[in-house]
């Protein structure tokens, strides 16, 4: 038997996951397995499912290529999935591959590279250079949209018009359809402020749109799109912040989750609690909000010391 039976096996398990699970997740299933399927091949094991004595050593050589701790436990959560979901035995459950995994983490480590925050001081400069045209309009319009909002980019690109509630003097609110934390589309409203409203209204006037998808791309003959990519996110906070003159290794931080860390930053400075940044921000993890703003917390507590010291 071939290694393409496990492929074909794979891409059969996919098409069954077609639709329950986020893109992204499934990309990353797909992506993970087939490069397992190809190491186990290498060893002349041809088809699911697997063992942990293959999972162990693949897990050992990846740790050697130089990914993030964060990226091979990615690797064995696909491992896992796929095999659960095929009705397998799951092989990354082992008291073997818990140790490996315990010794890639002791040796790694497990820091998290976070992205730049974009706070509202950056927001402005990132604003600032922002043209008068329709270009300019929509970026602003992608700005404050997710800084006010602080939601992922996926979601932010999903957002449609006519799922906006205009209030007359409050700003406006809109649902979120779907995200991260709510994959069986029980629905979210969310509160824009009256700038971000507004610059909303802008955008929409400019390109002569009311129903559809609220962020759009822009080709190179100035014609509106009928959506925008997830992924053009990120890249149009990073040539924003090269207009603004940043410098080159803060543009090269900058990602599409940089809006979501400065936000959350903001809010426990302006005294949030992390039960309403969670929530602002529609993060189910604490942990993973502890890691946005740790370095505010760090901060503020030194900022706290040093005014005791000097009472």
């Amino acid at each position: 038997m071939s290694d393409v039976t496990a492929k074909v096996e794979l891409a059969q398990i996919m098409q069954k996951l077609d639709g329950a699970y986020a893109p992204n997740t499934l990309r990353a299933y797909r992506a993970d397995m087939l490069e397992f399927i190809e190491f186990a091949a290498s060893y002349g094991q041809m088809c699911m499912p697997y063992t942990p004595q293959m999972v162990q050593p693949h897990l050992l050589e990846s740790a050697k290529t130089g990914i993030k701790t964060s990226t091979i436990k990615r690797k064995v959560a696909s491992i896992s999935a796929i095999h659960r979901l095929a009705g397998y035995p799951d092989p990354t459950k082992s008291a073997e591959v818990r140790l490996t995994m315990r010794k890639i983490e002791r040796q790694l480590g497990n820091r998290f590279k976070q992205a730049y925050p974009i706070t509202r001081a950056v927001l402005n400069q990132l604003l600032a250079v922002c043209e008068n045209d329709l270009r300019g309009k929509r970026n602003r319009a992608l700005l404050l949209l997710a800084y006010d909002s602080m939601r992922r980019r996926s979601e932010l690109v999903s957002l449609r018009i006519e799922d906006m509630e205009w209030l007359s003097e409050d700003g406006a609110s809109i649902l979120l359809r779907k995200s991260k934390t709510d994959q069986f589309g029980t629905g979210h409203w969310i509160h824009l402020g009256n700038e971000t409203t507004l610059a909303i209204q802008d955008w929409l006037d400019t390109a002569g749109i009311n129903e559809g998808f609220l962020l759009r791309g822009i080709d190179a003959r100035g014609v509106v799109t009928e959506s925008l990519c997830d992924s053009r996110v990120g890249r149009i906070y990073k040539k924003l912040a090269a207009l603004a003159g940043l410098d080159a290794r803060t543009v090269g931080a900058i990602s599409g989750h940089s809006m979501r860390v400065g936000g959350a930053q903001d809010l426990l400075t302006t005294g949030a609690s992390l039960p309403q940044i969670m929530v602002k921000g529609g993060w189910a993890k604490t942990d993973t909000v502890m890691r946005y703003v740790d370095r505010v917390r760090a901060s503020t507590t030194h900022q706290l010391s040093s005014m005791r010291l000097m009472e």
